[in-house]
């Protein structure tokens, strides 16, 4: 099998599954207990905890874990409204992720106004479309940092700024972005930030939420006094450490690794090129490595993966059929991708562990069935 869908999930980390291992079996002491078997997780915790931090540059006390980007999205933006007596607008764009956009719907029927900003056909979100929609009654701006679909990176550090000139907080769910591109979060002027171990090769079922010191949120879980009494729960110490590990790693060969991507990126192109495949490279120059999404002329995305997985090999796509119609994603939608090429999208997304060769197999692959 050739696995080219990294943007939904990636394989765990050797090194990261390692470190997780004393904490399933050995050291299971529960951390939030006083005695002395609960002190190797709690130090691990703390360590774990100071890691992540120093890989965003943010401070320890900062990072609050979850259990992964969904819930962090959905802790920024209800935390932030629920405390918001005033009922303030929340702003955020047409192409986030499900876990923000269902999570605003949610918000709207509690009678908090949201407003949706649209983006360019590059799926960016302008400084001059912010600027339109923003007011001062304005409570928060959730704006991701890269696009899952397409990886388009968003200027984060002009729309903060201008998030906060109007006395706003900025969240960006960052899942996609972090442990694949240099983020720090005091020089971007980010308040809150989502992030998902499983999306750089750490375990699943674990994330955090940055919260900048002095951002105003309510609790995301009531119970008991972890994670400062903002989120009650028994910590999963594996998943953390686990987490910080891959993160830690990540970040460590980010360059080379980001390198190597482009370099593959470039040769499943230029085959689908050679064989004069007519297609459409969807986002922005500024992406995500690896994140390459094509909608090819007059062709079935859906077809496309089924036939790919007949030969082993795993991509995504942005359209999803099911009995009567074909939906195109909203993202496909939101950078108006002209309807005979929008329905024959694909998402192919290379990690750390593909090669040219794969990109190699699998546009060849594209190509023969393609021409059929």
């Amino acid at each position: 099998m050739i696995y080219a869908d990294n943007a939904a999930t990636t394989k765990l980390d050797k090194d990261a599954f390692v470190a997780m291992i004393p904490w399933l079996q050995d050291e299971f002491g529960n951390a939030s207990q006083p005695y002395s078997f609960a002190r190797k997780p709690k130090k691990a915790i703390a360590e774990a905890r100071a890691l992540i931090a120093s890989c965003i540059g943010a401070e320890p006390g900062e990072i609050f874990f979850t259990s992964g980007g969904t819930e962090s999205d959905n802790w920024a933006i209800m935390g932030s409204a629920l405390g918001n007596l005033e009922k303030k607008t929340t702003v955020t764009s047409m192409i986030e992720h499900h876990a923000v956009l269902r999570t605003c719907e949610a918000i709207e029927r509690l009678g908090y106004p949201v407003a949706y900003l649209d983006v360019t056909q590059d799926g960016i979100v302008t400084a001059e479309a912010l600027e339109s929609i923003i007011t001062n009654r304005t409570r928060l701006v959730s704006v991701m940092y890269a696009n899952n679909e397409i990886g388009s990176i968003q200027p984060i550090k002009k729309l903060a700024e201008i998030a906060h000139v109007h006395g706003a907080i900025f969240h960006t769910d960052a899942v996609q972005a972090i442990g694949h591109v240099p983020i720090d979060v005091k020089e971007l002027g980010i308040d809150m930030l989502s992030a998902s171990a499983h999306k750089f090769n750490g375990p699943k079922g674990i994330g955090f939420l940055y919260i900048r010191k002095g951002t105003c949120i309510s609790p995301y879980a009531n119970g008991g006094a972890q994670e400062s009494g903002l989120r009650a729960g028994t910590e999963n110490v594996a998943g953390i450490v686990g987490m910080a590990t891959a993160l830690k790693k990540n970040c460590d060969e980010m360059s080379d690794i980001a390198d190597r991507l482009r370099k593959i990126e470039d040769h499943f192109l230029e085959i689908l090129d050679q064989a004069h495949i007519t297609y459409i490279r969807n986002g922005a120059d500024n992406r995500i490595p690896g994140n390459v999404s094509v909608s090819i002329k007059d062709v079935s995305g859906e077809m496309l993966l089924h036939r790919l997985d007949l030969k082993g090999i795993a991509i995504s796509t942005g359209s999803a059929c099911d009995s009567v119609d074909t939906q195109i994603s909203h993202v496909i939608q939101a950078i108006r991708v002209p309807a005979e090429y929008a329905e024959g999208t694909i998402r192919v997304s290379f990690g750390r562990e593909n090669t040219e060769t794969d990109a190699d197999t699998i546009a060849k692959a594209l190509v023969q069935i393609l021409t059929k």
